[in-house]
């Protein structure tokens, strides 16, 4: 059988086919940029401090007082985790004594927050975090909800890409599209953490397995300069659209389970796609069902205006047909050993993309500024990279390509380090430059792996790779809560402890203040 692109080359590259193809293609990957991103504003914490109940009856300069004084990152902050112990607070107001002129306020006992948190809704009405309380001795909580969503997406990506290659990559596009719609729907109504995360590790299976095979439908339907247009910059750039309009919903929508009802509602208008996106050619003839094939074409001949030959693919005698009843795994990624060096190469440079990618990218809310502001320009800054993904796969070798866009970025990450913390617009500055490079480097690495392996095992290639390159996302939350600069080495466990912004629950918190007969001394003398 000839070649599949000199065998359709009577299609043409540009016609009315390939375009719609090429279109609503990228129209389905739209709910994917919103989808992966989420939970920047589902998961964000908000400034807060212990609840304390019937305050009104404190004078003022101890409803001020009774939240501690903590420094963090050299700065004096409000305690979030811990109040001065209520009852003698009481006491001690009741008397009329001041707080640093008659009571010494190091020698009050403190408590944790017994009577939950006040949340500052400056910037959210409400989050995950402000719903369940994940916050102080729960705040592991926070990025391992982000974990447990690139798990499923790491789980998505290894079973999507062996039904797309067994099943097709049809059903696998809409099956997926379904869960990935319905479950972020379902999200709005749960009403516990364990219940949302579930559901959260759910609809990352959807929407990697969703991504990878519309990717792969395209890059197998479409041939030539549209292709490489397709794979390097098509979906890149309606990815980068659906990230683009995740922080101008949470602006309007600052509510988690609106925001949700939001992301849930665009799955619906894909439904009529099913009748107008057609199942690739390419893997039907791999089945060796070529009677199908031809249908496909025939009708897009028929749209393009143009004339399908009588027979359209011709076999010859000495041609061994494919075998429909052939199953591939990934273990055919592992051999023989020149595919399996490949294999090994380009997993790893999907891994060191993908850390780097959604460390920065999950960071935004916690930069300097409006964080619905930062997370629009770290969207917008992905439209000029996918532009030079696609530039760079027009005319320079791919490993060059690649490795250049990995320099860049690891560089500019690099010299952050460098920045005085007087001056956060130009680290910020650095870490969008990053995010170019990386960002350039993934669109170059979708492409350059689906060129580097064969039909029957690209899609599962495609997803294994992506599935080692979850490993990096699932850490991705947890690599900017180790800052250690300007602190000083901790010589026990307990120290590291307390000087971990992650909690860790199986450890507890070391008591702080004076000991009890201390603290029953203030409540003696404020008694008498």
């Amino acid at each position: 059988m000839r070649d599949f692109e000199e065998t359709t080359a009577f299609l043409g590259q540009w016609g009315p086919f390939q375009l719609t193809v090429f279109f609503l293609l990228g129209v389905s990957i739209i709910p994917n940029g919103f989808s992966a991103f989420s939970v920047i504003f589902l998961g964000d914490s908000p400034t807060h401090h212990c609840f304390i109940p019937d305050a009104k009856n404190l004078s003022e300069v101890w409803r001020k007082a009774i939240i501690p004084i903590e420094v963090e990152n050299g700065r004096e902050e409000n305690s979030k985790c811990s109040r001065y112990r209520l009852d003698v607070v009481r006491n001690l107001s009741a008397l009329g004594y001041i707080p640093g002129l008659d009571i010494n306020l190091t020698q009050v006992d403190q408590e944790r927050c017994v009577d939950g948190w006040t949340y500052s809704d400056d910037i959210y009405q409400s989050t995950i975090v402000t719903e369940f309380d994940l916050v102080c001795s729960e705040s592991w909580k926070q990025p391992f909800t982000s974990s447990l969503y690139f798990l499923g997406v790491l789980c998505g990506s290894f079973f999507s890409g062996q039904l797309s290659d067994w099943f097709g990559r049809k059903p696998v596009l809409f099956g997926t599209m379904v869960v990935q719609t319905l479950f972020t729907f379902v999200q709005v109504f749960t009403q516990s953490w364990e219940m949302f995360s579930v559901l959260f590790f759910i609809v990352g299976l959807g929407q990697i397995s969703n991504y990878i095979a519309a990717f792969v439908l395209g890059s197998e339907i479409l041939t030539g300069s549209l292709r490489v247009l397709y794979v390097s910059l098509g979906v890149c750039l309606f990815f980068a659209f659906g990230y683009m309009m995740l922080p101008v919903l949470a602006f309007f929508l600052r509510d988690w389970r609106s925001l949700l009802l939001a992301m849930s509602v665009p799955g619906l208008v894909y439904i009529p796609l099913w009748w107008f996106i057609p199942e690739s050619p390419r893997w039907l003839l791999s089945q060796g069902r070529v009677e199908e094939a031809e249908v496909i074409l025939r009708e897009a001949a028929r749209k393009n205006r143009v004339t399908a030959p009588e027979v359209i693919f011709e076999e010859s005698e000495s041609e061994e047909k494919p075998k429909p009843e052939e199953r591939h795994s990934p273990l055919d990624l592992l051999r023989p050993c020149s595919i399996c060096k490949t294999t090994l190469i380009i997993s790893l440079v999907w891994f060191t993309l993908s850390m780097g990618y959604f460390c920065i990218s999950l960071n935004t809310s916690r930069l300097h500024g409006d964080p619905y502001i930062n997370c629009f320009i770290s969207a917008a800054i992905e439209v000029p990279a996918y532009i030079s993904s696609w530039l760079l796969l027009r005319y320079l070798p791919r490993r060059l390509s690649t490795s250049a866009s990995m320099l860049l970025g690891g560089a500019a990450l690099y010299f952050i380090q460098l920045v005085p913390p007087s001056v956060p617009s130009l680290s910020i500055a650095l870490e969008m430059m990053g995010k170019f490079g990386l960002a350039t480097g993934t669109g170059l690495v979708f492409a350059y792996t689906a060129e580097l392996y064969p039909t029957v095992i690209r899609n599962t290639a495609l997803g294994f790779c992506a599935m080692i390159s979850r490993v990096g996302s699932i850490i991705a939350p947890y690599i900017f809560t180790f800052e250690t600069f300007g602190r000083p080495l901790p010589e026990t466990i307990q120290q590291m402890h307390e000087q971990a912004r992650i909690k860790c629950p199986c450890i507890p918190e070391k008591n702080r203040k004076p000991t009890k007969e201390a603290n029953d001394t203030i409540l003696l003398e404020s008694s008498l």
